[in-house]
């Protein structure tokens, strides 16, 4: 993939190891937005530097068009215009429909959602300017599929999917790609989801027909894909990026280990 400039949203994710080290891998220089100091990414950057990768921390605030916009400015002139942008916000938090509280709710929809909205509308304008870009949103299954622990986290990812698709609609006809990941089970994704009042995540594991969890490192890939020449003719596509875990139906007929079995994961 010829050398980019890529931005990424939330650089401090668990989804943001695994894209700085792919794409620093590919050559890419990075724009890594962190709450973080600068010094507490100091082997971060030497990692990058040693790959090629030029890296500028910021620390803007993605539900502020000004910050942006600023921000921006800043990047261009050290490192370029943005050829891709990363949207990987994703916070996860308890949000009952019958008790989550206003100040829950908007957190949770600020955070995923109107990020989102204000990194697509900054971005794309830029983007449109030159006449390209790829927009890539790191969802999930729940834009669609319930949590039974969080609605606002279901309603955050289901804007950010129909968000998407009104980019791709527009932006598409300035040269611009919009792509989503709906990303499925890492390790962990039982106690995030945990929920009484589904079973969802319950053995999720071996809900998947090859009981393999993913990694940032899948969704690294993926995101490397769409971002190259590779991918030219995607755009507003929704990749589930989750093993085959929504296509179970079955408890009884999960792929378990069998007694004094072990399998390597």
């Amino acid at each position: 993939m010829p050398r980019k400039v890529v931005f990424i949203a939330d650089a401090d994710s668990w989804s943001g190891e695994g894209l700085i080290a792919r794409f620093s891998a590919g050559g890419s220089d990075l724009i890594l937005n962190s709450s973080q100091e600068v010094k507490e990414w100091e082997d971060v950057i030497l990692f990058c530097r040693a790959a090629g990768s030029k890296v500028l921390i910021t620390h803007a605030d993605l539900c502020s068009s000004h910050d942006l916009t600023t921000m921006l400015d800043q990047a261009e002139k050290l490192l370029g215009p943005v050829d891709v942008m990363i949207h990987n916000c994703s916070l996860i938090r308890p949000a009952r429909v019958e008790s989550c509280v206003e100040s829950e709710f908007v957190e949770i929809m600020q955070r995923n959602a109107k990020s989102a909205f204000f990194c697509t509308q900054t971005f794309g304008r830029r983007m449109t300017d030159r006449g390209s870009g790829s927009m890539i949103f790191v969802s999930s299954i729940h834009n669609e599929k319930p949590t039974g622990m969080s609605f606002a986290y279901s309603a955050s990812q289901g804007a950010v999917k129909m968000l998407a698709h009104e980019a791709a609609l527009f932006l598409g006809r300035a040269g611009i790609r919009v792509n989503v990941i709906e990303m499925g089970p890492v390790e962990g994704s039982d106690v995030s989801f945990q929920s009484d009042i589904t079973g969802l995540y319950n053995d999720y594991r071996y809900k998947i027909p090859g009981t393999k969890l993913g990694t940032a490192n899948d969704l690294a890939d993926l995101a490397y894909f769409l971002a190259g020449e590779e991918s030219g003719y995607l755009n507003g596509a929704d990749i589930r990026l989750d093993g085959g875990f929504l296509l179970h139906y079955m408890d009884h007929r999960m792929n378990k280990p069998t007694e004094g079995e072990t399998r390597s994961q």
